[in-house]
């Protein structure tokens, strides 16, 4: 399965943007700011969720697969499925998620 689209977003992006979308979809949109190194480790979730980067960079472990995300990409993941997420930018990280 595929989790990355990238560049799925223009930039710069913005949240309403993001949100109008995703609401069309059936998806929430909220906003996570995290500082360097912040680790969200081993969640599941009994709904699909998607993630978008506004910026930073986070690095997501999903089912086992590592994949990067930047500005701009989406990432699905699938519920029922461990996931991990960390900012691996040297600054802040602002990333949306929701979900279905």
């Amino acid at each position: 399965m595929e989790y990355l689209t990238c560049k799925k977003f223009s930039l710069p992006l913005t949240r309403q943007e993001v949100a109008r979308s995703w609401n069309q979809r059936g998806y929430s949109c909220d906003v996570f700011v995290d500082p360097p190194g912040r680790e969200w480790n081993d969640f599941v979730h009994s709904a699909n969720e998607l993630v978008t980067i506004v910026e930073g960079k986070l690095r997501l472990t999903i089912g086992g697969k590592e994949i990067i995300a930047e500005p701009g990409d989406e990432v699905f993941i699938p519920k029922e499925t461990c996931h991990s997420v960390k900012n691996i930018h040297h600054a802040t990280t602002k990333w949306l998620y929701g979900y279905d």
